[in-house]
């Protein structure tokens, strides 16, 4: 299938802003166009209220946002854990207009994590920010309103990387977890060569260059490449850890990474939904409602999220 024509008016768009790739254009290039895009997205929806706070980390304080889409106490959350290939974005953009509308769409405290970038932090920094982050919704949701109880774990590429590794840690080292992963288009494994890989090489957005370009500015030395915290498909098991839904997009060169860790998760006994999004491109999902295919995932994100805090399985359509 061709892209939809809204994904291929917003790549046209994106040409004027973004005229080479991000690892021709250099990393503060890059930066820098993230925060643009962020700045001339569309208005971010209003929730209840949101707070700005610093919670304890393992190398100091990590910021964090709390969304809380209406004032009543004991409501499900989901942690967020923003893409940008370890090394691009924040609180901001269109972290700030996802975890909006995922907070009013699933009636869900959404804690935004703002973990250390690589390469001024590199693996497994962003890895520990974020599993001492869940831990820490884990003990405190109720200061906040939340239900310790019903705590989801999300993200998407990089952010869902480190979603799906948080949940392998958790489940090695014991306690209360996550119940459920929302992983949109999870990089789980380095440079796999799969078709996806060659059919969407020079994909908008994002291509195969870039993708391993972020990869090493992540990753210290080729070790790092198969340690399950940074690349979860090689993990020796992921039997026990929470269900998940996986979403992807069809013109990603990670689209057969992410289906892949999908399978994975099933053979392993896990409830999984995977579902591919035909005519978009990598980094769809968080573009608020500027194309079609991002409201239609975005409302069967907080279709899962509803469905599974009120004790349902993951739903497979």
């Amino acid at each position: 299938m061709p892209l939809d024509p809204d994904a291929r008016a917003l790549v046209d768009a994106l040409s004027t802003v973004l005229p080479a790739p991000f690892h021709q254009i250099g990393l503060d290039a890059a930066r820098e166009f993230s925060e643009a895009m962020g700045a001339q997205g569309p208005d971010p929806k209003s929730v209840h209220s949101t707070e700005d706070r610093n919670i304890p980390g393992p190398n100091g304080d990590i910021p964090v946002r709390i969304y809380r889409p209406s004032a009543d106490e004991h409501l499900p959350v989901l942690v967020w854990i923003h893409g940008g290939g370890w090394s691009i974005g924040g609180l901001e953009g269109g972290t700030d207009v996802t975890c909006r509308e995922l907070a009013n769409r699933a009636n869900c405290v959404v804690v935004s994590i703002d973990y250390r970038l690589a390469p001024e932090h590199k693996f497994p920094a962003p890895f520990e920010d974020c599993y001492a982050a869940l831990v820490w919704v884990l003990a405190n949701a109720s200061d906040f309103g939340g239900d310790p109880a019903r705590v989801a774990i999300g993200g998407d590429s990089a952010g869902a990387n480190l979603s799906a590794a948080v949940c392998i840690a958790k489940r090695d080292n014991g306690g209360p977890s996550a119940i459920f992963q929302l992983l949109v288009y999870p990089a789980t494994e380095y440079a796999v060569e799969r078709p996806s890989w060659t059919e969407n090489a020079e994909a908008p957005v994002l291509g195969v260059a870039d993708v391993i370009w972020f990869w090493d500015f992540y990753l210290r030395d080729e070790a790092d490449r198969t340690d399950w915290r940074a690349t979860p498909s090689n993990a020796e098991s992921l039997e026990g850890v929470p269900p998940a839904f996986v979403l992807t997009a069809e013109f990603d060169p990670l689209r057969d990474d992410g289906e892949n860790f999908g399978r994975l998760l099933q053979e392993a006994g896990v409830d999984v939904h995977v579902k591919r999004y035909p005519g978009v491109f990598h980094g769809f999902f968080t573009m608020g409602t500027a194309l079609q295919r991002t409201d239609e995932a975005l409302d069967d994100a907080a279709d899962s999220l509803r469905k599974v805090f009120a004790g349902g399985p993951v739903p497979t359509a």
